[in-house]
C-alpha cells in the first residue's frame, strides 16, 4: 500500500502529455495532427480512465485504513525560509480526484461527437486535458502556495473554455467577465494565505493547523486580524464556486460548448471552492464568527439562485443558476460544520447535474438541426415543447436528473439534501424555513424547465414542413465558410420566428453552408454502440448518436445507485462517513452516524412533500396552457405574466423582472461599479494631468515668461541696472517701514 501511495504525483501529470504533444503537433506538423485529431480525444480519454482507476485504488484503500499520506520535498530554501511541494492524498483529494475524473471521461467521451463539426476540435480537446491536469493537481496540493498555483491555472482553462468561441463577442465577454470577476476572489485569496503565512509562518496544510490550533488555545493572535485573513481566504471560494455576491459570471459562462458547461458545473471549477473551504475546515471552526459568515454566505446563495432560476428562458442558464443554488446548500452545510453532508452532496449533485447538462446538450444537439442559424433559438424552452415523442431518451434521462434534483426517493440527490435540511434546523431555524423553502422552489423551476423543454403539443418549430425527407437542412459554419443562402422556400419557420422576409440571419457571419440529410453519418465518432437510439436523419428532432447517449446512460446509474453511498442499512457507520473518519476526526467531531428511521422518515416525508407541491405548481401554471396557446406572442405573455390567478399581475410582473433581469445585480455593477470606477479613473486621470504634473508645469511655464519679461527690460547698461536695483531696493524699504510704523 505505501508503495501505491508514492506513486500519486501521476495522478495530476498523466494527462499533460495530450495538451502539450497537440500544440506541439500543431506547430511542427499541422496537417497530420489535424487528420489524425480523433486519435487524441481517444489518448486524452485514455490517460483520464487510468487516473481515475489509480484514484479508485487509493480510494478503497483509504476506506480499508482510515489512513492519510503525504509526501513533500523541499524546493527552495533559504535561511529560516523553506518551500515545499507535495501531494496530499487522503479523504477529500479521493473523493474529488474520483469525480473529476468520472465526470471528465463521461464529457470527453460525449464530447468526441458533440464537437465532431467544430474546426476547434483539437484545441478543444487541448483545453480540456489541460483543465483535468490543473484540477488534479489542485486537489493533490499539499500547501497553500501549491493550491494557489493550480487554482490560477483553472482560472486560465476556464478562460480558455468559455470564450472557446472566441469570435462570437458575446463569447469573448463571457469569459472576460468570469475571468475577471475570479480575480477579485483570487487576489483576496493571496492575501489571505500571505496573512496566515505571517501568522503561523508556514504554508503545509499539517503544520498550519497544529501551529495556528495552539495559537489559538494560547490565545496569542490578533482575532481581529485573524477573522479578516479568514475571510480573504474564503473570498476566494466565493469567486470559484459563484457564491453571492461573485456570482455575476456563472450564468454568462453557458457561452461555451455545453461539454464545458456540464465540467465545469459539475465537478470541476465551480467545487473547487467548496474544495478549499472543505480542505480549511480545521482552521475555520476554531475562528470565532467565521463559520456564521460562510453559513451566512451560503443561505443567501442558496435562496437568491432558486428565486433567478424561476423565469430563464435558456436552458443553460436555467441550470446554471440551479448549480448556484445547489452549491449554496453545500457552503451552507460546511458553515454548519456538516462537513459529510456537504461532500455528500457534493457527491450526488455532480453526477445529477452533469446529467442534466448532457441531456441538455443532446435537446440543442437536435434543435441546432432546424435553428441551425441561430443559437440561442435552439437553448429557448419558449420555442421548445412537444419533444418527448422525438427523444426519448434524453426526455427519460433528463426527467430522472429533474426528480433528483428535486429531492425524490429514492434518487441521488434526496438522501444528500434531505441531510443538509434537517442539520439546518439544529443550527438557525430562521435558516432552515430559508433552505426548505428554497427546496420547493428548486423543484419548481426545474420541473418549469422539463415541461417546457419536453412536454405539451407546441412544436413551434415543426408547423410548417411539408414533412419531405429530402428537404434540404442548414447549419452555421463556426469558423466562417461560405455556403449556401437560405431558401424560404424549402426552409422556414414561419410568423412564429418572426423571421424576415428573405433574411439572412448570422451567428459569426452572414454565411450559411448546406448541411446535408445524411451530414451526421459522414462525420463518424472514434467510438461507435450500435442502435442505443435512432439516427435516422429526419426534418423533425432526433435523438443524438451512440456516443453522445453512452456517457448519459452512465450518468443515470450514478443518479440512481450513488445515493446509496451515504446510507447506514445495517451498520452503525455507513461507508462514506467510514472514508471521511480521518478528516473528521481532524475536525474533533464523532464520526459515528447512527440513525433513526422513524426521525428520517417523518422528515423525509415532509421534504417530499414541499417538493412535490413545487412539482404541482409547475404542472398547474405550465402544463395546460403550454398544450393549447399556438402563438409565440401570447406564449412570452404567459412566460412573463403567468395565467391570471389569485395574485395580481403586478406582484408576477416584480417576480418575473427579478428573475429574468438577474436580481438587478448586474445592473448594480455596471452602474455603480462600472461606471463608477470609470468616472474614478477619469477623475484620477484630470488630477493627474492638472494637478500633479500641472504644478511643475506651471512653475515651469512662469519662469518662462518671467524670464522673457526680464529679457526685454535688459539692455547692457550698468546705469540702467543700478537705477532698477535702487527702485526696487527703496520700495521694499518703503513697504516694510509703512508696514511697521
Amino acid at each position: 500500500m505505501e508503495q501505491t501511495y508514492q506513486y500519486a504525483w501521476i495522478i495530476p501529470f498523466l494527462p499533460l502529455p495530450v495538451p502539450m504533444l497537440i500544440g506541439l503537433g500543431l506547430l511542427l506538423f499541422p496537417t497530420a495532427t489535424k487528420s489524425l485529431r480523433r486519435m487524441w480525444a481517444f489518448q486524452s480519454i485514455l490517460l483520464l480512465s487510468i487516473v481515475m482507476i489509480f484514484s479508485m485504488n487509493l480510494s478503497i484503500q483509504q476506506i480499508n485504513s482510515s489512513s492519510v499520506y503525504q509526501y513533500v520535498w523541499s524546493w527552495i530554501i533559504n535561511n529560516d525560509f523553506s518551500l515545499e511541494f507535495g501531494y496530499l492524498i487522503d479523504p477529500l483529494t479521493s473523493i474529488m480526484s474520483i469525480l473529476i475524473t468520472t465526470v471528465g471521461i463521461l464529457v470527453l467521451i460525449y464530447s468526441d461527437n458533440y464537437m465532431s463539426h467544430d474546426d476547434g476540435y483539437l484545441r478543444f480537446f487541448a483545453y480540456m486535458s489541460f483543465f483535468s491536469t490543473s484540477m488534479l493537481g489542485l486537489v493533490t496540493s499539499s500547501n497553500l502556495i501549491q493550491i494557489y498555483i493550480f487554482w490560477e491555472l483553472v482560472g486560465v482553462c476556464s478562460y480558455l473554455l468559455i470564450g472557446f468561441w472566441f469570435t462570437r463577442p458575446v463569447a469573448a465577454k463571457a469569459c472576460q467577465k468570469a475571468f475577471v470577476t475570479n480575480r477579485v476572489g483570487d487576489f483576496g485569496l493571496l492575501l489571505g494565505i500571505l496573512g496566515f503565512y505571517w501568522i503561523t509562518g508556514s504554508f503545509e496544510f499539517r503544520d498550519l493547523f497544529q501551529i495556528f490550533n495552539n495559537l489559538i488555545s494560547n490565545n496569542e493572535v490578533n482575532f481581529v486580524f485573524v477573522t479578516l485573513c479568514a475571510v480573504l481566504l474564503f473570498a476566494g471560494a466565493i469567486a470559484k464556486s459563484a457564491q453571492f455576491p461573485l456570482h455575476v459570471w456563472l450564468p454568462d459562462a453557458m457561452e461555451g460548448p455545453t461539454p464545458i458547461s456540464a465540467l465545469i458545473h459539475a465537478a470541476t471549477m465551480v467545487a473547487a471552492g467548496i474544495f478549499l473551504v472543505a480542505r480549511l475546515m480545521p482552521l475555520f471552526i476554531v475562528i470565532p464568527h467565521i463559520m456564521n459568515f460562510i453559513s451566512l454566505i451560503g443561505i443567501i446563495t442558496v435562496f437568491l439562485g432558486a428565486t433567478l432560476a424561476l423565469a430563464q428562458k435558456d436552458i443553460k442558464r436555467g441550470l446554471a443558476y440551479s448549480t448556484m443554488s445547489q452549491l449554496g446548500y453545500m457552503m451552507l452545510a460546511l458553515g454548519m460544520g456538516s462537513y459529510r453532508s456537504a461532500l455528500f452532496h457534493l457527491i450526488t449533485h455532480a453526477y445529477s447535474k452533469a446529467l442534466l447538462f448532457l441531456g441538455s446538450g443532446s435537446v440543442i444537439h437536435s434543435m441546432e438541426t432546424l435553428v441551425g442559424y441561430c443559437p440561442k433559438k435552439s437553448q429557448n424552452m419558449v420555442l421548445m415543447g412537444g419533444l418527448t415523442k422525438h427523444i426519448p431518451i434524453t426526455k427519460n434521462s433528463f426527467l430522472l436528473g429533474t426528480l433528483s434534483l428535486c429531492g425524490i426517493p429514492p434518487l441521488a440527490c434526496f438522501w444528500s439534501k434531505d441531510e443538509i435540511l434537517n442539520d439546518s434546523w439544529l443550527y438557525s431555524p430562521s435558516f432552515a424555513i430559508i433552505a426548505w423553502s428554497t427546496a420547493g422552489l428548486t423543484a419548481f423551476y426545474m420541473f418549469r424547465i422539463y415541461l417546457l423543454t419536453f412536454e405539451g403539443h407546441l412544436n413551434v418549430h415543426f408547423q410548417n414542413y411539408s414533412g419531405k425527407r429530402n428537404t434540404p437542412l442548414y447549419s452555421i459554419s463556426l469558423w466562417g465558410k461560405e455556403g449556401s443562402k437560405i431558401s424560404n422556400k424549402n426552409f422556414r419557420l414561419g410568423t412564429l420566428l418572426k423571421m424576415k422576409k428573405n433574411g439572412r440571419p448570422s451567428f459569426f457571419s452572414n454565411k450559411v453552408y448546406k448541411m446535408d440529410e445524411n451530414v451526421r453519418n459522414l462525420i463518424q465518432p472514434f467510438l461507435s454502440i450500435p442502435n442505443f437510439g435512432n439516427t435516422k436523419t429526419s426534418l423533425y428532432p432526433y435523438e443524438s448518436d451512440n456516443t453522445m447517449l453512452f456517457p448519459i446512460l452512465i450518468l443515470i446509474l450514478f443518479t440512481l445507485f450513488v445515493g446509496f453511498l451515504g446510507i447506514p442499512f445495517n451498520q452503525d457507520v455507513d461507508i462514506l462517513t467510514k472514508w471521511l473518519t480521518p478528516s473528521i476526526n481532524l475536525l474533533h467531531k464523532n464520526s459515528n452516524n447512527s440513525i433513526d428511521w422513524y426521525e428520517f422518515c417523518n422528515d423525509a416525508v415532509f421534504s417530499v412533500s414541499i417538493a412535490s407541491f413545487g412539482i404541482f405548481i409547475a404542472f398547474f401554471l405550465y402544463k395546460p396552457v403550454y398544450s393549447s396557446f399556438q402563438n409565440l406572442d401570447l406564449i412570452n405573455s404567459f412566460v412573463k405574466m403567468g395565467p391570471k390567478r389569485n395574485f395580481s399581475d403586478k406582484i408576477k410582473n416584480a417576480i418575473y423582472d427579478w428573475s429574468y433581469n438577474r436580481g438587478y445585480i448586474d445592473a448594480f455593477y455596471g452602474t455603480f461599479l462600472t461606471v463608477g470606477m470609470r468616472k474614478l479613473a477619469e477623475f484620477t486621470h484630470f488630477f493627474d494631468r492638472r494637478i500633479i504634473d500641472g504644478i511643475p508645469n506651471g512653475v515651469g511655464l512662469m519662469s518662462f515668461f518671467v524670464a522673457e519679461v526680464i529679457k526685454s527690460v535688459g539692455g547692457g547698461r550698468i546705469s540702467s541696472y543700478l537705477f532698477f536695483y535702487f527702485s526696487y531696493v527703496s520700495m521694499f524699504l518703503l513697504i516694510y517701514y509703512f508696514l511697521n510704523f
